[in-house]
């Protein structure tokens, strides 16, 4: 099982074929630039001729070591450096006043900037609009994704998890917790956003976000075998099994067998937030088509490395299960969790925040200089991309005592320092799906806890990051029943 899924992940065609003459171009573009600009933009270095610093900035993020790239160049050049990432000079802002400037200026001084292959592939997604059009879509998507109105999916996420236990850990002794996540947070996307729950359309849509998640971060060279034209065919059939879905879902509807709140879907074909526009079905085929993708490849990693960190630090595996076990104990025999149950969930959020912080699904982001401006006496110019990562402040002593070891006791009381502890973003980019991961991710804790201790088959299992934290092996782990 684990071979499948690894020659899955590294099925694909190397995508870099550089000329001799688009080398050389490069090189002189990348002088005049440097030329130009010095004394205004940051410290730095712009690399390699076209390929800047991307090898090695690629490179640390897959041996598992994302934070010695930006670590390097701090300590060389200070907290605003100067490199070349995918394609573009780019300004990285390493610390808590950093954060802050990027995500207070968004579409001041500057906007969302995502790598062109997830413009083509997540088309007139959220993620990939900005200015109004993104504030439009935000405000529509946050009427469903908000707190308040994901309270009453919690028991269908639960007994959802249930099912998921009962099909794949109970009566196991040993399984690979990635692969799993994988499985069970797709299916929870899909129940909740299109109310999918047939096992032979969950798996072809399954099979098909595998090559879209595999293709997502890649070089946009639409040619075959390569991870990029694996995702955008992907994409488009799941665009396809949307749009019979959609037309089933405007018939059900219309004669009163589904309801207008129901799951995601149903919402957008039936509502707007207050004086917005409705989205087109080409909008809500793509946004669908992203929290599918987010909704799912971001908790399942996060869910993984929980797991991890549980079983190596079993003092705070006991206080999570004592704390579950009581909320266990106050339920009626088949009672589902709801709202208020997760509220009681305080010190199993912490241990989800310390995992957060050591282990971030998302890396960071980039955003796009649209005028010059200026910080900390530099000068950004105008269609420069910067960089924030939350590899400058989650592992600093200054910010964190102890940044390496797993504390989440260093969530108590005010928690951390502003922008210090920034897993999902921050500023109107922040992002939109962080309280359904929440609710996902403890409903899930407050189950496996219940049933099962664990302990790591392969305590020394590295991990690298593709663009997400995944062990090489999928963290295969030996379940251990509690005695009832």
């Amino acid at each position: 099982m684990a071979a499948n899924w690894l020659s899955e992940r590294h099925d694909f065609v190397n995508p870099i074929s550089v000329s001799v003459l688009l080398c050389l171009i490069a090189a002189l573009v990348s002088m005049k630039m440097k030329t130009r600009l010095k004394g205004k933009v940051p410290p730095g270095t712009l690399g390699w001729p076209f390929l800047g610093e991307t090898l090695e900035f690629l490179g640390c993020q897959r041996r598992g070591f994302p934070a010695v790239f930006f670590d390097t160049r701090l300590q060389k050049y200070g907290d605003v450096f100067t490199t070349h990432l995918v394609g573009h000079p780019t300004v990285v802002f390493c610390s808590p006043d950093g954060n802050r400037f990027l995500f207070a200026n968004e579409n001041k001084l500057v906007q969302s900037a995502w790598p062109s292959s997830v413009g083509k592939l997540f088309g007139s997604s959220v993620i990939v609009t900005v200015g109004d059009e993104a504030r439009r879509l935000r405000k529509i998507l946050m009427t469903f994704l908000g707190a308040e109105a994901l309270h009453k999916f919690i028991g269908r996420m639960d007994s959802t998890t249930k099912h998921h236990l009962g099909q794949y850990w109970l009566g196991q002794q040993e399984v690979i917790v990635y692969p799993l996540m994988k499985k069970h947070t797709f299916a929870i996307a899909c129940d909740l956003f299109a109310s999918i729950q047939d096992a032979r359309a969950i798996a072809e849509l399954f099979h098909n976000f595998m090559m879209v998640c595999n293709g997502v971060l890649q070089v946009p060279i639409d040619l075959p075998g390569t991870r990029y034209r694996k995702a955008k065919l992907a994409a488009n059939a799941i665009r396809q099994q949307l749009t019979n879905i959609f037309e089933e879902r405007r018939i059900a509807l219309g004669n009163g067998s589904a309801s207008a709140e129901q799951d995601l879907l149903s919402f957008l074909l039936c509502n707007t937030a207050d004086g917005e526009k409705s989205m087109t079905d080409d909008e809500i085929r793509d946004n669908i088509l992203l929290l599918l993708y987010a909704g799912h490849d971001t908790s399942s990693s996060t869910l993984t490395s929980l797991l991890k960190f549980l079983a190596e630090n079993p003092h705070c595996y006991d206080q999570v299960l004592q704390e579950q076990l009581e909320i266990a104990d106050s339920k009626k025999e088949g009672e589902l969790l709801e709202w208020e149950d997760l509220q009681r969930m305080k010190y199993s959020w912490k241990v989800v925040q310390e995992t957060l912080r050591l282990q971030s699904p998302a890396q960071g982001a980039f955003r796009l200089a649209i005028k010059d401006f200026t910080y900390a006496g530099f000068t950004i110019p105008k269609g420069w991309k910067a960089h924030w990562t939350v590899n400058s402040t989650h592992f600093k002593s200054e910010h964190f005592k102890n940044p390496e070891k797993f504390d989440p006791c260093r969530f108590e009381g005010a928690g951390p320092a502003p922008y210090t502890f920034v897993p999902f973003g921050g500023g109107p980019r922040m992002c939109p799906g962080n309280e359904f991961a929440r609710i996902e991710i403890l409903v899930f804790l407050h189950n496996i806890v219940k049933n099962f201790r664990w302990s790591l088959v392969n305590s020394d299992e590295k991990v690298s990051i593709d663009p997400m934290p995944v062990p090489l092996n999928g963290l295969p782990i030996k379940l251990l029943p509690h005695q009832l």
